[in-house]
C-alpha cells in the first residue's frame, strides 16, 4: 500500500460528492473553497454567496496539522465579532507565501488554504471519529471528547477492531455494541460510525480522520478532517475520485516540471520510473535500474564524493519499453547538459544495474541509445564521460549496442558487465 497524503479540501469533496449515496437519512452542511495564494477571495465571493453572508473560518491546508497551536486557524474566538469577507481576505493576503516553521522542523511558505462557514458550537459537542488501517486489521476509533486535545484525552477514545467482510447490517451491530449505551443513544450515531467506516473502504482511504465534528439532529458539521488513501488504487478510482491532487507535503521541495512528467509517464506504465533532482548542479548523474541498485549507487557516490556530486536519484525498472526508457533517458541528459560544471570537470552519467531478472537490457539500452543521439552534441558539450555496468536478459547485445554506438557518436565510454562489482564503475569514473 502507497499511502498518500490528501488535502482536506479534498476529503471534504468526496464526502459531499457522493453524501447521498452513502449517508442516507443523514443531512450536512459541508461549504468550502480551496483557495491558492494567487488567487483573490474577494473575487470568488462574486460567485459564491455564502462567502459574503456568513462568518468564516479560515486556515492553511497545506497536509500538515496542528494548526491551532500554530496559530493559524482564523476565527470568530481571535477577534470581537465574526470574521467577514473582508477580514477573511486580510488575513489570507497577510500569510499568502509567508514562511512558518512547525513546531516539527519543517520550514515552508503557505500557499493554499481552506475557507469555510464558522459553526458555532461548545467543547462538548466535539466529537472524534477516525478510521485507520492498521498491521492486523483495520480499527474505528471513537470519542465524544473530540477536539485540538484528543490525545491529552486519548483514555476517552472507544478502540473498535473491524472484522472482514462484514455486511452493513452486521458491520453496524458490531459498531453499536462497542459503544457504551448512553453515547449510542445520541441519536443514529454508531450508525453514522459504520457508514462512515464503509465509505472509509469503498474509497480506498487507509486514514480518515474527522477531528473535531459536531453532530446535531443527525446533521454533521465536519470542523476539521485528515485523510490519506492508497493511489494503488488510482487506476480503480478515477471516475469516483475525481480530479484528486496529491501535494508535495510541507517543507518538501516541489516537484520540478521534469519529476511531474516522469511521475505521469510512471503512472500510466507498468513499469518503476522515478526521479528526484537533488541537485541539478551537480557532476555525477545516474540512469539506475532497479530499486535496490538506485539505493546502493547513491550510498557509494555520496561516500565517495559528498552528496552535494550527486544530482539525481531515482531508477527505471519492471522491463519498461524502449519508448519509455528513452523518455527517462532523455529527461536526466537534458537536465545534466545544460550548463557545464563549474570547476570545469567532465560530468559523469552512471548507467548502472545489477543482473536483471526479467529487464531486457538490449531493449532498454535502445532507449538509452537513442537518447544519446539526441542530446549527443550537448554532452559533448559538457564533457560527459559514460560509465556502464549491467547484467541480465540479453546483456551482451545491449552492452555491445551501447558501447558501439557511442564511439561512433565520439562520446567517451567505459563498458562492464556482470564479472565487474556492482558500484567498480563508481570508483573507475572518480579515480579517472
Amino acid at each position: 500500500m502507497a499511502q498518500r497524503s490528501i488535502r482536506e479540501c479534498d476529503g471534504k469533496r468526496l464526502l459531499l460528492d457522493h453524501w447521498e449515496t452513502h449517508f442516507p437519512g443523514f443531512k450536512h452542511d459541508i461549504k468550502m473553497v480551496l483557495l491558492p495564494s494567487s488567487q483573490s477571495l474577494k473575487t470568488l465571493s462574486n460567485r459564491i454567496e455564502w462567502l459574503r453572508s456568513q462568518p468564516l473560518v479560515v486556515k492553511p491546508d497545506m497536509l500538515f496539522g496542528k494548526r491551532g497551536l500554530h496559530d493559524l486557524v482564523y476565527l470568530k474566538s481571535q477577534q470581537p465579532g465574526d470574521i467577514t469577507l473582508d477580514l477573511a481576505d486580510k488575513w489570507v493576503k497577510s500569510h499568502s507565501k509567508k514562511p512558518i516553521t512547525l513546531n516539527s522542523g519543517e520550514t515552508g511558505k503557505l500557499t493554499h488554504f481552506i475557507v469555510e462557514p464558522f459553526v458555532s458550537h461548545t467543547k462538548d459537542e466535539e466529537f472524534y471519529l477516525c478510521a485507520s488501517s492498521e498491521d492486523d486489521s483495520d480499527v474505528l476509533y471513537f470519542s465524544i471528547s473530540g477536539g485540538i486535545d484528543i490525545e491529552k484525552s486519548w483514555d476517552k477514545v472507544i478502540q473498535i477492531e473491524i472484522p472482514l467482510h462484514l455486511e452493513f447490517d452486521e458491520l453496524a451491530a458490531h459498531i453499536g455494541s462497542k459503544i457504551p449505551a448512553g453515547i449510542a443513544a445520541i441519536g443514529r450515531i454508531a450508525e453514522f460510525a459504520a457508514r462512515f467506516y464503509m465509505f472509509f473502504k469503498l474509497f480506498h482511504f487507509s486514514y480518515l480522520e474527522l477531528n473535531p465534528f459536531v453532530f446535531r439532529n443527525n446533521q454533521l458539521f465536519f470542523l476539521d478532517l485528515v485523510a490519506r488513501v492508497d493511489d494503488t488504487a488510482g487506476f480503480l478510482m478515477s471516475d469516483k475520485w475525481g480530479n484528486l491532487e496529491f501535494p508535495t507535503p510541507f517543507g518538501l521541495k516541489p516537484a520540478s516540471k521534469e519529476e511531474k512528467m516522469i511521475k505521469t509517464v510512471d503512472e500510466n506504465s507498468s513499469a518503476s520510473l522515478k526521479l528526484t533532482v537533488l541537485n541539478p548542479d551537480a557532476r555525477i548523474w545516474t540512469l539506475v535500474a532497479g530499486g535496490g541498485a538506485s539505493v546502493v549507487y547513491a550510498d557509494t557516490i555520496a561516500d565517495l564524493t559528498g552528496v552535494d556530486e550527486l544530482a539525481n536519484y531515482g531508477e527505471y525498472s519492471g522491463n519498461p519499453t524502449t519508448d519509455e526508457t528513452y523518455t527517462y533517458a532523455s529527461t536526466i541528459i537534458d537536465l545534466m547538459t545544460r550548463k557545464k560544471d563549474a570547476k570545469e570537470r567532465d560530468k559523469i552519467l552512471i548507467i548502472g544495474g545489477a543482473i536483471a531478472n526479467f529487464t531486457d537490457v538490449a531493449k532498454t539500452f535502445e532507449g538509452i541509445i537513442k537518447a544519446f543521439k539526441k542530446y549527443n552534441e550537448e554532452m559533448k558539450a559538457v564533457g560527459v564521460r559514460i560509465y556502464v555496468r549491467r547484467g541480465g536478459p540479453n546483456y551482451r547485445i545491449g552492452l555491445d549496442n551501447i558501447e558501439k554506438s557511442a564511439k561512433e557518436m565520439g562520446l567517451w565510454i567505459d563498458v562492464h558487465g556482470p564479472e565487474t562489482h556492482l558500484t567498480e564503475i563508481v570508483h573507475l569514473a572518480l579515480k579517472n
